[in-house]
């Protein structure tokens, strides 16, 4: 049987020399208690060198994913022909059976083999001192933490936003709970922190006069609430209430301490993981890129115009199935640059910040280098790019692209040494002026101002015209009255004869009706003529039924 061992300096394949104290799992240990003894158990058969840091960093970063590397592999098949390889990971010892088949072996027994091996390391290799190793070591533990550091930062955001949701919270109880005591200090001390050392200092607001808060409030603040405090409307309170709305402040106080100690180390973790993408876009808003795309690996792997929408895939799909506009960022927004544009070029700022964005995580993640001095560049060009932006508008507001209001150049005509024009100055000209062609009237508007000119034309007087308008209203008046009267005289039939004759006078007014419209009513008097026969010859038939149904029932 064969150990695989990893150590900083390479690979190390041991051959167990008595494989029956494997048996005794709880014994083994004693084995191990000296060099002497630890040569008698394992002895070491092949070693295999890194050649160079990196080398070592890429074996050993695809030994944490379970993943023999390729060097590994050749050693393994030159120096495993036909033995069993005992390991410290199973799912290593699963992937090096499938892909070398050879036969692998992970159990108790095989771990303690383990620690005793690392206890006895330098004794049993030749070589290899403690002075070189521990160097070795932490070398590679810091590039193994610099390269595969797993810090989550989905975890700290989240962790953030519920300490936020809790802070507003409990400030909003003791405003709720206090404000019955001394309702004037919601509107004279607005933050929640401050309210609450506030409220922690003076307990009772008779207590206020006497108080110093000058440390907490400014001047002006705190000769307000002085002032409130002897004019309150607010309830009496208790001592017992007054000691647990302590307690609750207590609490507020001690969240709003631990939120600014996260914070502390999520800008910290965040400008050693990602230090260019914190320079361009702040610390919250890269974390929040990161724990929304998975990993900076991951994120590094999207474009631009994803990163640009990354956190609106709501808003993205449902303007795809609308058919509206699509939106133009997501997450993105909340970075500063953006804040800084006016509403017009928020959607242009945005792009070019996303492609930036996309090429420092790119940096961040496949890089070499631990500056970040690409994110400050691209920081310092977008808002140059954002300073044009803003002058444009401000010189198309002004009245040109340039900025300044145009003048129309009249220097040119004149003579470099006198003040007279070369060219004569222009006169008026009368012959360029269009006259518009007198508008024709027509016939109807003619025919109607020859009426109009003889009626005035034989119009009585003023005296006749008057004395004419009267006489016809008299006789209108007395029509009227006759009319009334014969309506009240004459009977029900003769009323219905008169509305037969209004009725026939109405269809003689109208127009006779063409030759078209006769026609049709003859075919609807024929179709109604049918209609009426074949109801009659049905009520016969019905009849005729009834009658012999009648005969049968009497005979």
């Amino acid at each position: 049987m064969l150990v695989l061992f990893e150590t900083p300096a390479g690979f190390a394949l041991f051959k167990v020399l008595d494989e029956g104290k494997l048996s005794h799992v709880e014994d083994l240990w004693k084995d191990f208690a000296s060099s002497e003894s630890a040569r008698k158990v394992v002895e070491l058969k092949a070693f295999n060198k890194f050649e160079n840091t990196s080398d070592a960093l890429s074996a050993a970063t695809l030994l944490i994913d379970s993943k023999p590397s390729k060097g590994l592999r050749k050693f393994l098949q030159k120096h495993c022909d036909g033995e069993t390889l005992a390991v410290a990971d199973s799912k290593l010892g699963n992937a090096i059976k499938e892909k070398l088949k050879i036969d692998c072996l992970h159990n108790s027994a095989v771990m303690e083999l383990m620690r005793g091996l690392r206890n006895q390391l330098t004794e049993l290799m030749t070589g290899l001192a403690e002075q070189g190793l521990g160097p070795m070591s932490l070398g590679l533990s810091h590039s193994l933490s610099r390269y595969k550091l797993k810090f989550s930062p989905e975890k700290a955001i989240g962790l953030l936003d519920d300490l936020d949701k809790e802070l507003n919270t409990y400030a909003m109880r003791v405003r709720e709970w206090y404000g019955w005591h001394f309702p004037e200090l919601t509107k004279i001390v607005t933050d929640n922190i401050h309210y609450a050392k506030a409220v922690k200092l003076m307990g009772n607001r008779a207590n206020a006069a006497d108080l110093d808060f000058s440390e907490i409030l400014p001047e002006d603040v705190e000769a307000e609430l002085k002032e409130a405090a002897v004019i309150s409307m607010g309830t009496e309170v208790s001592d017992i209430d007054l000691l647990n709305i302590r307690e609750l402040c207590d609490q507020v106080l001690a969240l709003s301490e631990y939120r600014g100690q996260l914070y502390d180390y999520l800008k910290s973790r965040m400008n050693t993981i990602a230090p260019n993408l914190t320079a361009l876009v702040g610390e919250l808003v890269g974390a929040r890129l990161i724990a929304h795309g998975g990993s900076l690996l991951n994120l590094a792997k999207q474009p631009g115009s994803t990163i640009q929408i990354l956190g609106a895939e709501k808003a993205l799909f449902r303007a795809l199935k609308t058919k509206h506009s699509t939106p133009k960022y997501g997450l993105i927004y909340h970075a500063s640059l953006i804040g800084q544009a006016a509403p017009k070029n928020k959607g242009k700022i945005s792009r070019s910040l996303a492609a930036k964005t996309a090429l420092a995580i790119r940096y961040d993640a496949l890089g070499d280098g631990e500056d970040n001095s690409i994110g400050l560049e691209s920081r310092a060009k977008l808002q140059t790019r954002l300073n044009i932006l803003e002058k444009k508008e401000l010189a198309s507001s002004a009245g040109s692209t340039k900025g300044k209001p145009k003048i129309e150049v009249y220097e040119k005509d004149r003579k470099k040494g006198a003040g007279a024009l070369i060219t004569p100055a222009k006169t008026y000209n009368p012959a360029a002026d269009l006259v518009l062609p007198e508008a024709t009237p027509k016939k109807s508007e003619v025919t109607t101002k020859k009426r109009k000119h003889q009626d005035a034309d034989t119009a009585p007087p003023a005296e006749d015209a008057e004395e004419a308008t009267e006489e016809q209203d008299n006789e209108k008046s007395k029509k009227k009255k006759r009319k009334s009267k014969d309506a009240e005289e004459a009977p029900a039939v003769d009323a219905d004869g008169g509305e037969k004759k209004k009725k026939k006078k109405n269809k003689d007014a109208e127009e006779p009706p063409s030759a078209n419209v006769d026609g049709e009513k003859k075919k609807k008097k024929k179709k109604s003529d049918e209609q009426d026969t074949l109801m009659e010859t049905d009520e016969s038939s019905k009849k005729d039924k009834k009658k012999k149904k009648k005969k049968n029932a009497e005979e």
